[in-house]
């Protein structure tokens, strides 16, 4: 995955060995390190000091549309 790229819950983020990337927030951290999205939004790589992260942010657009388009879809 890159920077900006949508995700959805559950979704593999980066696989790796070791922790070079942490979770941030809206991301977990598997057994195996690999890092997956926690909720459905965009990505993001951040950086505080020497560890790097990685994020999952709600976008505005898909935090509204699943729980609004769902429910209107059904309306229409």
């Amino acid at each position: 995955m890159f920077a900006g790229q949508p995700v959805k819950a559950g979704m593999i983020i980066v696989r790796q060995r070791g922790t070079k990337f942490r979770p941030g927030r809206g991301a977990g951290l598997g057994r195996d390190d690999t890092i997956f999205a926690l909720r459905e939004g965009i990505v993001e790589f951040g950086r505080s000091g020497d560890k790097r992260f990685v994020s999952v942010s709600a976008s505005a657009g898909s935090a509204g549309s699943v729980s609004a388009g769902s429910v209107s879809a059904g309306a229409e």
